[in-house]
């Protein structure tokens, strides 16, 4: 059984991958705010957010997912330089100090395989977005230089999602007709799900995907690259 680590696994598309992996591996689950309800292997409290990070890792890490995020909507002469740092510091530096504490475990593994997430924002540009699009645009380029240093030893891969039906985007889609108005822009006519999330990430950590590195794959319904 391999070993792998979710970060963010309280909620939204880090608790969906946790779940789905603990069918068949040992998962090693973190939470912030909202505890986990279900046993992972090993569950512990963590705050990237923190200038020093304590966790308890497996000797082997065979992946790692970083399912921790934010939407920080606004105008942009709204967006305080501050608002800028705070995400920047949630979705960036904390993937940082994250890989950096599991970097000997990883590179024990035979295969590991680490997944980030960034968004359709991140390749596509939206009014009203500038806080998320800077962040994510900025992990995307990690994901890429990480992936050509750790070569061939780590694969390093980030998933794109259009808007999904998790906790953090809930107040897009807290009524049927917001549902409805949202699923009927994207070019599938309709709204992406954790299942959705956590099958690729399945997949992108498996070594069905050991030729796959260096990407940032849309999971968007062809939002960011369809003109329909």
């Amino acid at each position: 059984m391999a070993n792998y680590l979710v970060i963010g696994g309280g909620s939204g598309f880090g608790k969906a991958i946790a779940k789905d992996l603990l069918s068949n591996h040992n998962v090693w689950a973190t939470y912030h705010t909202t505890q986990l309800d279900f046993t992972p292997t090993h569950m512990q409290r963590l705050n990237v957010l923190d200038e020093e990070l304590t966790m308890e890792l497996p000797q082997v890490l065979d992946g790692l997912v970083y399912a921790v995020g934010n939407i920080p909507l606004g105008g942009f002469h709204r967006s305080s330089p501050e608002d800028f740092l705070k995400d920047y510091s949630l979705q960036v530096l904390g993937a940082i100090k994250v890989l950096q504490r599991a970097l000997p475990a990883l590179k024990r593994s035979e295969n590991p395989s680490v997944v980030l997430f960034s968004s359709v924002a991140g390749k596509k540009g939206y009014g009203f977005h500038s806080v998320v699009s800077t962040h994510k645009a900025a992990l995307e380029g990690l994901v890429r230089s990480l992936a050509a240093e750790f070569a061939p030893r780590i694969r390093f891969n980030c998933i794109a999602p259009g808007l999904s039906e998790t906790p953090l985007a809930s107040r897009l889609l807290d009524s049927p007709e917001k549902k409805e108005k949202m699923a009927q822009r994207n070019p599938m006519k309709r709204i992406g799900s954790s299942k959705d999330a956590s099958s690729l990430c399945r997949f992108l950590l498996s070594e069905e995907a050991s030729w796959i590195t260096g990407q940032c794959i849309a999971l968007d319904g062809g939002e960011s690259t369809l003109g329909i």
